[in-house]
């Protein structure tokens, strides 16, 4: 029997000025877990770029909502209606400015946290009970959260960055493939070097 369809959805704003920028970790960790399983983000339906086929054992739907980010809802909303999936069937990945450059952190469950990416998918599900990656972008003393994460990183950072995308997407994988809790339990560490990418 096939199982249920997961959405995995990497935030981000679309555009080629966007690209490099700290919101858009979610968007170059759906396509790194795209490279790794062959799916192609080639379809433009449901307010998003997306692409259909396996993780694994699991049939999925790896999503980049081209609705901007503070109205990334829409997008969910819309995907899990079309392929009859509930909250529970999506796993959100987002950066996070209060969480250390390039941790990775998961959670079964909660609040925005003061992401606007976040906050727009709670309000349209009506719930916070649903799975998210996030990684971590630091935050800048003195400098306005929103130009922050709308800044690119720095060619120093990147090294960091890659290694992130390459977890988060380790966590994804762990996420459909053992459930939200035994990621959580490997990821959640206070430390980059526990978290480096998981041997082929």
């Amino acid at each position: 029997m096939e199982g249920t369809t997961r959405i995995i959805l990497g935030l981000g704003n679309p555009g080629p000025e966007y690209a490099r920028t700290r919101h858009n970790v979610g968007y170059l960790t759906a396509d790194e877990l795209a490279r790794r399983h062959g799916i192609r983000i080639t379809q433009r339906r449901n307010r998003s770029r997306l692409g259909e086929g396996r993780i694994g054992e699991t049939p999925v739907v790896i999503a980049k909502p081209q609705t901007f980010m503070n109205l990334s809802g829409a997008a969910v909303t819309s995907l899990l209606f079309r392929h009859h999936a509930g909250p529970g069937d999506l796993v959100v990945v987002c950066d996070d400015l209060n969480l250390e450059l390039g941790l990775v952190r998961v959670r079964a469950a909660g609040s925005a946290g003061g992401h606007n990416g976040l906050k727009s998918i709670i309000a349209s599900l009506g719930t916070d009970a649903f799975p998210r990656v996030r990684i971590g972008v630091g935050a800048a003393p003195g400098v306005p959260w929103i130009d922050h994460v709308l800044g690119e990183f720095g060619d120093e950072e990147w090294p960091t960055i890659i290694q992130a995308v390459a977890s988060a997407a380790d966590a994804v994988e762990m996420l459909l493939r053992e459930g939200p809790e035994v990621a959580a339990n490997r990821f959640n560490r206070k430390s980059r070097s526990a978290q480096e990418p998981l041997p082929p």
